[in-house]
């Protein structure tokens, strides 16, 4: 690795986004998406699976104010631990010192404060500010005197903390309650949460490390290690790179920690006969990480881990981490990506599948997995400006991601496949993970937060810059500054994504200023034509590195063919064996029934790439790329036998629309399919 090229995210102040197809996006998270979820933390939405969530935090701040109050030992009530509260039954007034929902619902809010700290960066608002505020109030309250906080535990006893680090999550809700905090510190100066968080942090690194008599475990899902490197990068408190590094090093050890633990939980319920099933490779905890070489087990856990060891690579010139986050990437790019930056191929687990198997109709693809991948990606990034992490850090964000929202922002998709029958998702078991609309809400309500997080700090992934370069991964329309040693640079961006490929830089400066200004060089083009004005240029990573002294109303333009693809697939990949799927730019197309009629895989592609037509169409309420591809439909037979002698098959011409696989779903019930046979 090589230090002098390391970069961090522009910070959220020095970045403004004016782009009129992400503006359209965050300002639909700002408007609806942020209130809506607020709506839901706090079970005012009917039509909506419960939260709990802020419920929950009320119900521990009141306990933490009874013992207050009564200045003596705290014993909180002690339930029996299932992971899922019974719902009480009447929903609108819960027992009040009960805890509902999953183990990790605090989340939920730990989630939305982020989101919120990222909106108020790019956009104030008072009012939501105000109630932020509130919310940290009631979520700091239930916090107690050492530090720790986590309504599960302090609502339903203490005496079973971290007894089951594998499922129970206490280290996931520390991970989300710092980002959180660190966004909304970030976003508005205000540090209650921020020190709320490092107490949390401080009281587990207390009890976790390497010293003698501290705890050997680690997290069962993972996040942790990359939140505990933003906390250290924002408060510069050494403990918490040690305690991420721990986390890592820890895992894979024998004896396996997850294995000793279950042992132990099996021997106090009197199960010395009953063997321990933990599943290591569902846990990333199989191998030592610095051996680890294929994504396998759940996917979000996955692409956590693998952030977190990007991060640590980084912070501490760990070259062996850094070759087994190189190794890990290309296990998921090179076997096991879906063409809409989607990734887990199988609902068991919610896992990575065996290479190159791509199911479409059964994938899982969790919206909150794309996100992972996404932060993967980024923290790569940061190590090494190479364009094919940024690739696929745009190929999620264009499609998985952003389809995992309706564009009203109202409801939300869990499970992302490329291929949906509604009449199979009702009647097929196998398929009971695939919904063909979007819900209001889930149970585990992990995507819907997610999105509005990522949607909300978009720029963060747009940007980064190193002590003498700023570089462009993504490009939106809007403005970016950064420092070179004591002067400043904005760079104005002009830009047609994600549907056409022009691009225009113009510098801004009070006086000149000698850096690098790097640009990426897309994948999916090719000729890409650069006017640097006069600058000097060099290739490196797939990046237009321009150099020199900037002055200002310099502006660099960039013209990047957008061409459409018709793509195969390896052979390996079973499912797709003989069709074709179509991109453009950045961007994957799929047939819907709302075009094409239903029984889409009657449909036949019959030309080239060079044959399909580009249309601008308003079909959503907005300008959006339409693709018109010529084709054929199978004529079915006439009613007889289920099967009968082969015979050529007829066909009649067809002519088929493709819409952008984010915006599917969003016309009612029907049919779609993104790989189409060719």
């Amino acid at each position: 690795m090589n230090k002098q090229h390391f970069s961090t995210p522009v910070a959220l102040g020095s970045v403004k986004v004016t782009d009129a197809f992400w503006q359209r996006t965050m300002e639909l998270v700002r408007k609806e998406v942020i209130p809506y979820q607020w709506e839901v933390l706090n079970d005012r939405v009917k039509d909506a699976a419960p939260s709990w969530c802020m419920h929950n935090f009320r119900a521990a701040g009141r306990l933490m104010r009874d013992k207050k109050r009564k200045g003596a030992e705290f014993v909180a009530p002690t339930y029996t631990f299932r992971g899922f509260e019974a719902l009480p039954d009447d929903p609108e007034h819960p027992e009040e010192d009960r805890f509902y929902g999953f183990v990790f619902q605090d989340t939920d809010f730990s989630k939305w404060i982020e989101a919120v700290g990222y909106s108020l960066a790019q956009h104030p608002d008072p009012e939501l500010e105000k109630t932020a505020d509130e919310a940290i109030d009631v979520v700091c309250a239930a916090q107690m005197e050492d530090g720790y906080l986590d309504t599960y535990y302090i609502i339903n006893g203490m005496d079973a903390a971290f007894t089951n680090l594998r499922d129970n999550h206490e280290l996931y809700c520390l991970g989300h309650l710092v980002e959180g905090a660190v966004a909304y510190y970030e976003g508005t100066g205000k540090d209650k949460l921020l020190r709320a968080a490092c107490r949390f942090a401080d009281f587990i690194a207390d009890r976790f490390g390497a010293e003698e008599g501290k705890c050997k475990g680690y997290p069962g899902h993972e996040i942790a290690e990359m939140a505990l490197i933003r906390l250290y990068e924002v408060t510069g408190e050494e403990r918490y790179l040690t305690l991420s590094r721990f986390f890592l090093d820890q895992r894979g050890q024998e004896p396996f920690y997850f294995v000793e633990e279950e042992k132990a939980r099996l021997a106090q319920a009197g199960k010395l006969k009953q063997q321990a099933k933990t599943n290591l490779s569902y846990h990333q905890s199989h191998k030592p990480v610095r051996e680890q070489d294929e994504a396998v087990g759940h996917a979000v856990r996955a692409v956590y881990l693998y952030s977190g060891m990007a991060d640590v690579a980084r912070k501490m010139g760990d070259e062996a981490m850094y070759a087994a986050c190189k190794r890990l990437w290309d296990s998921i790019v090179g076997q096991k990506l879906y063409i809409t930056g989607g990734i887990g191929g199988t609902h068991m687990g919610e896992s990575f599948s065996y290479p190159y198997d791509l199911p479409n109709d059964t994938a899982y693809s969790e919206t909150c997995a794309a996100i992972g991948l996404m932060f993967f990606a980024r923290r790569m990034l940061q190590i090494e400006a190479d364009s094919r992490y940024a690739d696929v850090m745009e190929l999620a964000l264009y499609n998985t991601v952003l389809a995992g929202m309706a564009l009203d922002g109202k409801s939300f998709f869990y499970v992302n496949p490329l291929s949906v029958v509604p009449e199979a998702c009702a009647r097929d078991e196998r398929l009971q993970h695939v919904k063909p609309v979007r819900q209001k809400w889930f149970g585990c309500a992990c995507c819907p937060p997610n999105i509005a997080r990522l949607v909300s700090s978009v720029a963060q992934y747009a940007y980064t810059e190193s002590e003498d370069t700023l570089y462009t991964h993504l490009y939106m329309s809007g403005e970016v500054t950064k420092r070179f040693g004591d002067q400043e640079i904005t760079l104005v961006i002009e830009s047609g994504m994600p549907w056409n490929g022009h691009v225009k830089a113009t510098v801004r400066v009070k006086e000149p200023v000698q850096g690098t200004l790097a640009f990426r060089i897309p994948g999916w083009t090719s000729g890409a034509q650069i006017d640097a004005g006069g600058k000097q240029q060099t290739l490196k990573g797939g990046y237009a590195c321009l150099s020199g002294v900037w002055q200002d109303g310099d502006a660099v333009e960039f013209d990047f063919p957008m061409p459409v693809h018709m793509v195969a697939a390896d052979p390996r990949v079973r499912e797709n064996l003989g069709k074709v799927a179509f991109m453009r730019g950045p961007v994957t197309f799929c047939a819907e029934e709302a075009d094409n009629g239903d029984q889409l895989h009657l449909l036949r592609v019959a030309c080239g790439s060079g044959d399909v037509a580009v249309g601008m169409e308003n079909v959503f309420g907005h300008e959006t790329a339409v693709l018109t591809v010529p084709g054929k439909r199978t004529v079915l037979p006439e009613a007889g036998g289920l099967y009968g002698a082969a015979a050529p098959v007829k066909e009649e011409d067809a002519v088929i629309r493709l819409i952008p696989y984010y915006a599917w779903a969003n016309r009612g019930l029907g049919e779609m399919s993104v790989w189409l046979r060719g």
